[in-house]
């Protein structure tokens, strides 16, 4: 066998050539019908005699005779002479491959990422099962030795389990169980917002945040209390609000690519009533920028429109302090049958890579979001998770039947955990200090009047520039 793949691949250069070559002589073997039906019968030979060669020991050699062929078509795509294996074209390599697989490209797939149906891996395992796609070398090996080595004592936060599910490609780094209370002043990770949607009839306070029996819990009750006009969070003056909720945040924008989940109830709308609808916000998200320079934001947010109603949004956009149609994409209003997310804890999940975005609920794929008119975001944000109704209008965004609800009314927390990316060199910082992030990321970023971070920075709205507004601590 050995002998016959090697007499076949001496050959294959010249077929593959003549392959290749047919749609661009269409015309010219026209002209010459004989000319064409050795051509084809050539085409069919070749595909049988690749399948052979494929079921051969030498198949990682006959392998790297496909890569040389496809850098060939490539360079002649590209009109160069410099391309060389690993930076082959993934079409050319779709046009090599006459079968219909494709051989993949760790340049398609990321690195560090795993799937059981792909042709070729580029995880740190794959040499291990020998299944590395023919650029994990070039694309990888660089990634695997300048990887961030993550800290002896992870997870970060306040876990309370000893062991955790893994996810293939991500580290745990950052777990939340609600088994005790966490500082919110103090805690060198979470702290609250004071902010206030414009849309929303709640203003966030650190009293709406309460940890009791293992579980985190945001309220939402009547305002009767007096908050301080400036939000901090807001970076802006936020008028008085008819109800008061929370909002638990992290504390800098030191949060990008990785696995977010959250096991979650949401609030009835009604004392023991969860078949009834209303209006509320559930949700947990990452975020960065309330004062207009960067809007990046992936969410989950659960609603009081149906017992089923889960929806997910990306939102992209540079210096722009409204929301328009086009900065955001959305599966909302989305309902799923069988799930009532307020009579039973879910798990809801996204994870966020380079140029995709994969939701989840109860362990299963909802959606998948790729780049395309709207980038995915690539910039590090905060993590937060809240509860808020929105503002009496025509169509209120979280459910139509406001009067249904009443008040107070709560969501509950069960758990939060992070994985990060184990591509990502840059976010978290591995010892978690701000001090490793860029003047960007710290762009008024202060939460609330009590968490110290200074407001350092200028507002930039609709093309001007403000100071921001500040409130006192007390």
């Amino acid at each position: 066998m050995e002998q016959f793949a090697m007499s076949i691949l001496f050959l294959t250069p010249l077929l593959w050539t003549a392959c290749l070559s047919v749609d661009d002589s269409t015309s010219a073997l026209r002209e010459t019908a004989a000319s064409a039906a050795t051509a084809e019968e050539q085409c069919l030979s070749l595909r049988q005699l690749r399948g052979q060669l494929l079921q051969a020991d030498d198949r990682e050699f006959h392998e790297d005779q496909i890569m040389d062929h496809a850098t060939e078509v490539s360079r002649r795509q590209n009109g160069t002479s410099g391309v060389h294996k690993g930076m082959v074209s993934h079409e050319a390599i779709e046009d090599v491959s006459m079968t219909g697989t494709v051989i993949g490209s760790c340049k398609t797939y990321l690195c560090d990422t795993f799937a059981k149906d792909r042709s070729c891996q580029c995880n740190d395992r794959c040499t291990r099962y020998k299944n590395c796609c023919a650029d994990y070398v070039e694309q990888c090996a660089s990634h695997e030795s300048n990887r961030m080595v993550a800290p002896a004592h992870l997870p970060y936060g306040h876990p309370s389990l000893k062991n955790y599910p893994r996810h293939n490609g991500f580290t745990l780094w950052l777990v939340e169980d609600f088994d005790q209370p966490i500082d919110l002043d103090n805690d060198p990770i979470w702290t609250w917002s004071d902010g206030g949607l414009k849309e929303g009839q709640v203003r966030f306070t650190k009293e709406q945040i309460s940890f009791k029996g293992g579980k985190m819990q945001i309220r939402v009750q009547k305002n009767t209390g007096q908050q301080q006009p400036c939000s901090h969070a807001q970076t802006e003056i936020v008028p008085r609000k008819p109800l008061v909720s929370g909002e638990l945040r992290t504390r800098y924008n030191m949060f990008r690519y990785g696995r977010y989940e959250v096991r979650m109830r949401a609030p009835h709308v009604q004392f023991l009533k969860p078949q009834v609808d209303g209006n509320f916000v559930a949700s947990m998200f990452v975020f960065r920028a309330a004062s207009f320079r960067h809007w990046r934001e992936v969410d989950v947010e659960v609603t009081g429109r149906r017992a089923g109603a889960i929806s997910t949004n990306v939102l992209n956009a540079d210096h722009t302090s409204r929301w328009h149609r086009w900065i955001e994409q959305t599966d909302y209003p989305k309902t799923y049958p069988g799930i009532n997310v307020r009579a039973e804890f879910h798990t809801y999940a996204f994870e966020w890579l380079p140029g995709v975005i994969r939701w989840y609920i109860d362990g299963r794929k909802v959606r998948e979001k790729r780049n395309d008119n709207l980038k995915v975001p690539e910039m590090s944000a905060k993590v937060m998770l809240n509860l808020w109704i929105y503002r009496p209008t025509k169509y209120p965004f979280g459910g139509f039947e406001l009067k249904n609800d009443r008040f107070p009314m709560q969501s509950e927390y069960d758990w939060f955990r992070f994985y990060r990316w184990n591509g990502d060199m840059h976010y978290p910082p591995s010892d978690m200090d701000p001090k490793g992030l860029s003047k960007d990321d710290l762009y008024l970023t202060s939460n609330n009047p009590c968490d110290g971070i200074p407001q350092v920075g200028l507002v930039e709205k609709n093309g001007r520039q403000y100071p921001a507004c500040y409130a006192k601590c007390r």
